[in-house]
């Protein structure tokens, strides 16, 4: 049967042939860029939030989720939100002790809010799905950026002592230059502004790309943070290990009986002399 063209007006439709609506109700997430394919908790408490969950779950689930820009306001109007957020499907929905609901989503695609519907919670807004683009570049070019991303980044977990073979599974399992940015961008921790730059780009290639410099950038600093660290651990081992000695120096005395003031001032004359750092003929 061939689709009505008010039909194609009334959805949009995802990877998996799943129809989205082209109006879907509001929430804004606070300090937390949400990409596509990732399943995360998200913890509700908001009025105007929990309205957008029970208007989803009223109907057919979807969501459209984006990112306020100041996680300080309490309730965002239109220009206080990114235009481009993520449609999500909600699979779960635990109501709290106090009140607040946690709420277990799917992201499905990326999507560009075309206008507010209706801003009374709960918030409605019109939307368009934003498709990757294909990528020009070459297969070898794509491949050889997709293993630089993976070196670097377990370069970095392995300085931080979060690598694990778990890890390397699923970085080794990736081969969509665009998942590949995704995962990583979702975890490293970025300023929203900068992980929201990324977000928005459509082309796979070109996200995976800017991904690749952040990595680049955080191996030096995480270089030369674990180098700070090293060394940081070196003078406060050896420090503890001269106190170590001191306390074992004066139990041997305590023992054989030598504790005169004569003893405790030659003592104190030698710590001064070598603290002093005198030329040697001086000394």
């Amino acid at each position: 049967m061939t689709e009505s063209k008010q039909d194609q007006e009334n959805s949009l439709t995802d990877e998996n042939e799943v129809e989205i609506p082209l109006e879907l109700p509001l929430l804004a997430a606070r300090d937390l860029v949400i990409f596509s394919n990732m399943i995360l908790p998200l913890f509700v408490g908001r009025k105007a939030s929990i309205s957008a969950i029970e208007e989803a779950m009223s109907h057919d689930r979807f969501i459209l989720l984006v990112t306020q820009k100041d996680q300080a306001i309490e309730d965002p109007g239109p220009d206080e939100v990114y235009n481009v957020g993520t449609v999500a499907r909600i699979m779960r929905v635990l109501k709290l002790p106090d009140n607040q609901l946690k709420v277990l989503i799917q992201g499905l695609c990326r999507a560009r809010i075309i206008s507010y519907v209706k801003q009374d919670p709960p918030t409605i807004v019109q939307i368009e799905r934003l498709i990757e683009q294909e990528s020009d570049r070459s297969g070898v070019e794509v491949e050889a950026l997709m293993r630089n991303v993976k070196t670097l980044s377990e370069k970095i977990l392995s300085l931080k002592d979060m690598l694990s073979p778990d890890i390397l599974s699923i970085l080794d399992g990736i081969d969509s230059p665009g998942l590949l940015a995704d995962l990583i961008t979702s975890n490293l921790k970025l300023k929203v502004e900068d992980a929201q730059a990324i977000f928005e780009i459509i082309d796979p290639v070109e996200r995976l790309s800017r991904v690749n410099e952040y990595l680049s950038k955080e191996l030096k600093v995480s270089t030369m943070q674990a180098r700070i660290q090293s060394e940081a651990q070196e003078e406060m081992s050896k420090a503890q290990r001269e106190y170590y000695l001191r306390e074992q120096m004066r139990a041997i005395k305590q023992e054989l009986g030598d504790t005169g003031d004569q003893t405790d001032e030659v003592e104190e004359y030698r710590e001064n002399i070598a603290s002093a750092k005198m030329p040697e003929l001086v000394e």
